[in-house]
């Protein structure tokens, strides 16, 4: 289903809605206007830089702009970051949905599902680019080359991570299972700090592999660079009663993500992007080894578009969680995924077309 046909469903169910309601003779019940919340809390993956807190990705774009911050003020409402650390990403905004002290959030795929499957009521409202790559990198002088080699051999991975169904697919492509490993839960420092002591063969991670390569602690043999389709992906995501009470409040922050990934689009903005991410985990030059050799355009990085690539994307992390016991309740797209303020704000912004879709994903057989 494409971005235009997500727009027709919708429109499609508005004027049925509103066809039943005069065939009825009745007239919505008119509603004093909702008072505004005095702020809007989002919370974003952060690092330390220069003794400060940085963003991770588009927050930080939306941040330097100012955009967002003027257009609320403009409301009265004031805008507050909550910054927070890797270490403990998914399961403290996922505390800050359920407690109803963060509004938006941009995190992964696997945290935002399993506080939606645990009944915390929160929606993807946008799509934060066409995934991040994962690695396989092999400890120095281990003759492996590929991951048929690593059978029955130490395997390291943080589970429950969003990149955890990247290695699911990547092992059902060749007929393998995390049992014919020995597995490893480790979170990313430990594991890396095991391979370069040798007490493991493996890791499966995201993109500092490049710097643990550079360190001389092993050898990349395997990357999503060859199967982009099966990139973590992650999102902008909210309260679903905050985008029913507030929604031009939510249009007006998806408006803001949308100009920074149509900045962070541009070639000329290429470098400054990348000097505003290499104030994270990884340098600059770390940074373009992740970016190069992927195909497409740049500006398909950071596409906010939630497509059929991105539902179906959700389906397998929704079906994976379920099956393999990390939910207790599969949960349905439908009720996770909500484009509507995306388009409208695509729309609004003239940007219709600007960003290609992406290939929908296969789950794990």
């Amino acid at each position: 289903m494409s971005t235009t046909m997500f727009r027709r469903t919708l429109l499609t169910g508005v004027i049925g809605i509103t066809a039943t309601l005069a065939a009825c003779g009745e007239k919505p019940a008119s509603k004093p206007a909702a008072k505004l919340p005095e702020t809007v809390t989002i919370a974003a993956i952060s690092y330390t830089y220069q003794g400060k807190p940085t963003f991770n990705g588009l927050s930080q774009v939306v941040i330097n702009q100012g955009w967002l911050e003027g257009e609320l003020k403009k409301k009265g409402v004031a805008l507050n970051w909550l910054p927070v650390p890797t270490s403990v990403g998914g399961p403290l905004i996922n505390e800050g949905f359920a407690a109803k002290r963060i509004d938006f959030a941009g995190y992964g795929d696997f945290p935002a599902l399993i506080a939606k499957s645990g009944g915390v009521d929160i929606r993807a409202i946008t799509s934060s680019g066409q995934g991040n790559n994962a690695y396989l990198i092999v400890r120095k002088g281990l003759e492996a080359k590929s991951i048929e080699d690593l059978k029955g051999k130490s395997l390291a991975i943080h589970r429950g991570r969003p990149w955890e169904l990247t290695l699911a697919k990547l092992l059902d492509s060749k007929g393998l299972k995390l049992t014919d490993f020995k597995i490893y839960n480790l979170n990313p420092q430990a594991a890396y700090s095991a391979l370069a002591a040798g007490k493991v063969d493996a890791v499966f991670t995201l993109s500092e592999a490049i710097l643990q390569e550079d360190k001389g602690a092993g050898t990349i043999i395997w990357s999503t660079k060859s199967n982009p389709e099966w990139k973590m992906r992650t999102g902008l995501f909210a309260r679903t009663e905050f985008t029913t009470q507030n929604p031009e409040l939510t249009q007006t922050v998806v408006n803001a993500y949308i100009k920074a990934a149509h900045w962070a689009s541009q070639p000329e903005n290429r470098a400054a992007f990348l000097e505003l991410a290499s104030r994270g985990n990884n340098p600059t030059s770390v940074l373009e080894r992740d970016y190069a050799n992927e195909g497409g355009d740049w500006k398909d990085h950071f596409s906010p578009i939630i497509d059929q690539g991105f539902v179906s994307h959700f389906d397998d992390v929704s079906k994976y969680t379920f099956e393999n016991k990390l939910v207790q309740k599969e949960v349905a797209s439908r009720d996770f995924i909500d484009p509507t303020f995306v388009n409208k704000g695509i729309d609004e912004l003239g940007l219709t077309g600007f960003w290609k879709e992406t290939p929908v994903t296969g789950p794990v057989q």
